[in-house]
């Protein structure tokens, strides 16, 4: 995986604080997630910490209203982990809050203030 690459993954993510999952692909009704490398997401509101906004939530929660985009850029400590990843590669990556989701945390997935993240990714396609 290099900058500029699009990139396909199995991913799953816990909070190191609660040892809580707060994602999987690879729970029923998800899907391999693709982003593009070497991006990054910077926020509307610009904060300094990047972050990603959340793959839409599994069935059913969201029958009624499902984003058909992904979004393209993904969190800094995912975005620079992942690269060098070959197809196939299975990479555990510890993401601190001020490479994740920063002082807010996510409290609609559990992700506390200040979160540690741990992301283990598993290398499927790359375009």
């Amino acid at each position: 995986v290099k900058a500029g690459d699009t990139v396909t993954v199995h991913a799953t993510g816990v909070v190191k604080e609660t040892d809580k999952k707060f994602w999987s692909t690879k729970d029923p009704g998800q899907q391999p997630f693709t982003y593009q490398a070497g991006v990054g997401y910077v926020p509307p509101n610009h904060e300094a910490v990047a972050s990603m906004p959340p793959p839409p939530p599994p069935p059913p929660q969201s029958n009624h209203h499902h984003s058909t985009t992904p979004p393209s850029g993904v969190i800094t400590g995912w975005d620079q982990g992942c690269l060098g990843m070959q197809i196939g590669e299975v990479r555990l990556l510890e993401i601190p809050a001020h490479e994740g989701y920063g002082a807010n945390g996510f409290p609609a997935w559990g992700i506390p203030p200040g979160g540690t993240l741990f992301f283990t990714l598993e290398c499927l396609k790359i375009e």
